[in-house]
């Protein structure tokens, strides 16, 4: 089984090193999502109401992500992670979901927060990457936590 870790991490770098231990651990390849246009720190202060994040977000907006995964076709098995933002994926992440055919494909979403619970991310991601199955989403706060729910998957 082929597996991908694709993961968005923003400015604390607390997603990017909990995917990179996770991938390390179950032997998969490593995509990091990055928005075509970073993300400054003033962007993302969500106490501010018109930092950008905030704008994305309550105005539902696309944000295209650079690049993308090469021959993403040969993966079985992708594990999505990413911080939660106002209880879902950032909007970066659902523009990448987009651009990819799905089908057949097992999804495990892992998300990191400083406080928010992962509620429905998992359901609010399920129309972004149509065609695959989503088997789980858990809420953690270091790939310790992972390892044992992945490789269970």
């Amino acid at each position: 089984m082929k597996t991908l870790v694709a993961y968005f991490s923003a400015e604390a770098g607390t997603t990017a090193k909990v995917a990179k231990e996770l991938a390390a651990e179950l032997g998969a390849d490593l995509y990091e999502i990055v928005p075509e246009q970073p993300y400054t720190q003033a962007d993302l202060k969500w106490t501010n109401p018109l930092a950008r994040c905030n704008r994305e977000k309550f105005g539902n907006k696309e944000v295209p992500a650079a690049g993308r995964a090469e021959d993403f076709e040969q993966y079985d098995r992708v594990f999505i992670g990413f911080p939660i933002w106002y209880g879902v994926a950032p909007n970066v992440v659902n523009s990448f979901c987009g651009g990819y055919d799905w089908t057949g494909k097992t999804v495990a979403v892992f998300a990191t927060s400083g406080g928010s619970g992962i509620g429905k991310t998992a359901e609010k991601l399920q129309p972004y990457v149509r065609g695959a199955s989503i088997a789980d989403a858990k809420l953690c706060r270091s790939a310790s936590e992972l390892t044992d729910w992945a490789k269970r998957l």
